[in-house]
């Protein structure tokens, strides 16, 4: 750590993981990652998403992986969790993203 810039960006990924912690997100964005859902694309999918929020400046939504969820004609697959209620869309690539 050189400069303040430096310390700031340290602060800011501290403050991110105290939030994931804390759960306090108004969404959660979770895409499946199991072996056919990489192999149909879900990285790209997944950094379509972490990028587009970024480029939004939106920060308090969650952006997690799982494993497989059985739906591997329709991957990738992203789940979209806001207020206890989950949509889960299907042959997502990283322009629907």
């Amino acid at each position: 750590m050189k400069t303040l810039e430096d310390l700031k960006k340290v602060r800011e990924k501290a403050l991110e993981q105290m939030r994931i912690r804390e759960g306090k997100f108004s969404a959660r964005v979770v895409v499946a990652m199991g072996t056919c859902g990489i192999a149909a694309g879900a990285r790209e999918v997944m950094t379509a998403i972490l990028d587009e929020l970024d480029k939004r400046g939106i920060t308090d939504v969650s952006v997690t992986q799982t494993g497989c969820k059985g739906l591997c004609e329709q991957e990738p697959t992203v789940d979209v969790i806001k207020d206890n209620q989950t949509v889960t869309y299907g042959y997502v690539d990283a322009e629907k993203a």
